[in-house]
């Protein structure tokens, strides 16, 4: 099968998935309407689809959140089979996604090391100044 056609299945599968966690269709009190399925991904089979799922609460909702996907996947999958036309449907398998919080932990470290070299550098520049 295309790689195209199986990023574009992947990408109906998010959207499905993003519409049923914001319509809380979902009823598994584990599930937030707080997370995001940011990719899946799908095998050329059209065997299974690999959904990751992430959120900006602690890392102990997100995985309580992604026990419960993956206990209502059965669920999830039927519903939006009736929606996809496709010859096999993929199963799910949902896992939680830290590279937004990791992406974004670098990126607070990056700016405090900027802070830190722009303080030297001032320093240095105000210790030429009071020697001359």
């Amino acid at each position: 099968m295309g790689q195209y056609r199986l990023l574009r299945i992947g990408e109906q599968i998010k959207q499905e998935i993003s519409t049923m966690l914001l319509r809380h269709e979902i009823k598994d009190p584990r599930v937030s309407e707080f997370l995001t399925i940011n990719r899946v991904e799908v095998t050329p089979d059209l065997a299974f689809a690999k959904i990751y799922v992430s959120s900006f609460m602690d890392q102990k909702s997100i995985e309580r959140g992604v026990q419960g996907l993956q206990s209502a996947a059965g669920f999830i999958q039927s519903s939006i089979a009736k929606k996809l036309t496709i010859y096999r449907f993929p199963r799910f398998t949902f896992v939680a996604d830290t590279s937004i919080r990791e992406g974004y932990e670098m990126v607070q470290k990056l700016n405090a090391l900027e802070k830190e070299s722009d303080e030297i550098e001032s320093a240095k520049t105000e210790n030429k100044q009071d020697n001359n």
